[in-house]
């Protein structure tokens, strides 16, 4: 009775054993590698750049307190529509109030002061100016002179320090003024307030260093997805080009944008680490943004950078790269090999292999723009060569220049098919 389950199993493993056979052997004929392969042919190329980033308003004002106060009074809400002046926020204005009426007391004060030594001026200048005369009738001491004359320079410098005080007072007075108005704010223009972080009775914190924002403004009508493009992608990004945006919070929809803006410096994140990454923010300008469209949503964006409407082209992962040493076929030399081949400055050549007569060609190919799926050729191939394009494997490492390989593009389809079913299934 125990013998039977050791019978199933060993039958268990035999199964399991033909079918990792089977799986080894797959793609191979005798030692000869079975690819797939298609025909190089002419269709339209877009490249684009994938991008990562947050919606925006185009325009948004952040509105904060000049002064320190508490909020007395809040007028809006929050989504409320404002027209450019509409009242917003009033803040305690005690405090401001009496910083006015004593200002404008020291004015007063001021001025008083400036009226007296005025007159004081007006009397030692008539001393000075009759001293002077019999002086000059030798009627009075040369000392005497001297003396009303110093005490006329000072009388004079009173006045002058006198009328500077006086300014000074309706400086601060000014200010005190400005202060107080600032207890009030109106909308600076017209929009929708898309934040509202404060409430009656909260303390604003008056900052010109620091904002402490009591609530936004925004124009809602038109708005921009900020997105950040890595810098290797960023020399492809031109304003004017096209851009497609897909907002996680709209998985239905799929906005049209346009590049506005491209910064000029970068934004570097977890610098000095392995992670390090610079990247510059785009602002790509949304056309006819959707009502349900917020700032903050998450978006991604696709920016069109080319064209090609008639490329030569291949799919993508037909093109592998390979060292000279890697490309010298058998019975050949690698003198041979350095004729028909240019490495990079990196070592690499650029190839696309081809089937001729049976046979995988490795043939040196200059590429240009690509997209997901397809890769142009500028140089290297003609319309109508059939080249490699599977498996991975193959390409990428097993296909060695001029092996002999059999064609087999119905497992691709089949493939494809298989594929296919498993995501309508899913």
């Amino acid at each position: 009775m125990k013998k039977k389950p050791l019978l199933i199993g060993g039958a268990a493993v035999i199964v399991l054993g033909g079918i990792a056979l089977g799986l080894a052997l797959r793609g191979r004929n005798n030692g000869v590698l079975a690819v797939q392969t298609a025909k190089v042919d002419r269709q339209r190329i877009v490249q684009k750049v994938n991008a990562t980033g947050k919606i925006r308003p185009k325009v948004q004002v952040n509105i904060s307190a000049d002064v320190s106060a508490k909020i007395t009074k809040l007028a809006v809400t929050e989504g409320q529509w404002v027209e450019k002046g509409t009242f917003l926020v009033e803040l305690d204005r005690e405090r401001y109030l009496a910083a006015v009426e004593s200002a404008e007391a020291n004015v007063r004060g001021a001025e008083a002061n400036a009226n007296l030594v005025m007159e004081n001026l007006k009397s030692t200048e008539k001393e000075f100016a009759r001293s002077k005369e019999l002086v000059r009738q030798n009627l009075e001491s040369q000392s005497v002179f001297e003396a009303k004359e110093a005490a006329y320079q000072v009388e004079k410098s009173r006045y002058e320090s006198a009328l500077n005080m006086v300014k000074q007072a309706r400086a601060a007075l000014k200010q005190s003024r400005d202060d107080l108005s600032k207890t009030t704010i109106y909308a600076p223009m017209a929009g929708t307030i898309s934040d509202l972080n404060k409430e009656v009775g909260e303390i604003a914190i008056g900052s010109q260093f620091q904002g402490d924002v009591i609530l936004v403004v925004s124009d809602l009508s038109d708005m921009e997805a900020r997105v950040n493009v890595d810098e290797n992608d960023i020399i492809s990004v031109a304003v004017g080009q096209e851009a497609e945006i897909e907002v996680d919070a709209l998985p239905e929809q799929q906005l049209k944008g346009i590049v506005r803006e491209i910064a000029n410096s970068a934004n570097v994140s977890g610098a000095g680490t392995s992670e390090q990454k610079t990247e510059f923010e785009i602002k790509i300008g949304i056309v006819d943004p959707p009502e349900t469209l917020r700032p903050g949503m998450t978006a991604s964006a696709d920016v069109v950078t080319k064209t090609m409407e008639n490329a030569l082209s291949v799919p993508i992962e037909a093109v592998a790269v390979r060292t000279v040493d890697q490309l010298v076929r058998e019975g050949e030399t690698r003198a041979e090999a350095e004729s028909l081949y240019t490495a990079d400055k990196d070592g690499f050549v650029e190839i696309v292999f081809c089937i001729e007569a049976g046979k995988a060609v490795a043939k040196q190919v200059k590429t240009g723009i690509q997209s997901d799926e397809l890769i142009e050729i500028v140089d290297g191939l003609k319309e109508g060569d059939e080249v490699v394009t599977g498996s991975y494997r193959a390409i990428s490492k097993d296909l060695k220049n001029g092996a002999a390989v059999t064609i087999n593009n119905e497992a691709q389809k089949a493939d494809e098919a298989q594929a296919g079913g498993s995501q309508d299934h899913e």
